[in-house]
């Protein structure tokens, strides 16, 4: 199947009605998104005289990876949508769970990204300039190294922490989707909800750096809703594992206890390949 040719929304719903299309809405695949690891179509949704582009990932398409049970990979999207939308922060697209033409599968909202916005630089220096943060050096070719810097965008922050919370193995450059109307989403979250550490991201910049009241409080709702009982936790278990749930509440106390961006662990490689 060639290349998609990119059909724009012809309908803009707040989150909640686009998850309403996405569930309920008839999918037409229109092409296949050649880049991405694991089969994912470019498809439109429609439903009750509503229309949007979507993402299409069936199960089916899911190559299987060593440390991550196979046939996963869908329901930890999805999950991933649900812990964001719990903190409030809209981080990820709306994401749902439904069958497709080739069967069950993630669907979620087409993001169109702006080029314009420089979330990510490499820059001839030792130290970043301000409004910027280091990730690390970068080979950049004939035995030259360059810093490789991110922005100092509150965003950015909120984004690293989910991806604490979600323990994304996966937090590269290219999953960062910025839109003209200055909203931060974040995609590709299907390597998360390990049971053992595997956070690997670009948003090294804060580590260490004291959390954000705002992070605080967010962390401190999610404790109170991944509870035993809890609205999130009863929407997280059919998607991952008692011991994964089990996992996620303990790296929000976790995260509560230090107060402070985590590091590196050193038992994991720090930063995705290829990071963009």
């Amino acid at each position: 199947m060639s290349a998609p040719e990119r059909i724009p929304p012809r309908s803009v719903t707040p989150p909640e009605d686009a998850a309403e299309l996405l569930a309920r809405g008839e999918l037409t695949v229109r092409g296949r998104i050649r880049e991405a690891s694991n089969a994912a179509l470019y498809c439109t949704v429609a439903y009750d005289g509503r229309e949007a582009a979507c993402v299409y990932k069936p199960v089916a398409g899911e190559r299987p990876l060593w440390d991550f049970p196979d046939g996963t990979l869908a329901q930890r999207e999805v999950a991933a949508w649900e812990v964001s939308e719990a903190t409030g922060w809209g981080l990820v697209p709306p994401t749902v769970l439904r069958d497709g033409p080739y069967g069950e599968g993630m669907c979620q909202l087409w993001i169109e990204a702006t080029a314009d916005a420089e979330l990510l630089a490499l820059v001839d220096a030792e130290e970043p300039e301000p409004g910027w943060k280091a990730i690390g050096l970068a080979e950049v070719g004939e035995g030259r190294t360059a810093l490789l810097v991110h922005a100092d965008d509150e965003r950015l922050r909120r984004l690293a922490v989910l991806d604490a919370v979600l323990n994304n193995a996966d937090r590269k450059g290219g999953h960062l989707l910025p839109t003209g109307e200055g909203r931060l989403y974040g995609i590709d979250h299907g390597v998360t909800f390990n049971v053992e550490n595997k956070l690997r991201t670009l948003l090294w910049g804060w580590a260490g750096e004291p959390l954000t009241q705002e992070a605080v409080d967010v962390l401190e709702g999610l404790r109170e809703d991944l509870a035993d009982g809890g609205a999130l936790a009863a929407r997280l278990a059919p998607l991952i594992t008692g011991a994964e749930l089990d996992a996620t509440r303990a790296r929000v106390g976790a995260l509560l206890t230090s107060r402070t961006h985590p590091e590196p662990s050193g038992e994991w490689p720090a930063i995705p390949w290829p990071p963009v």
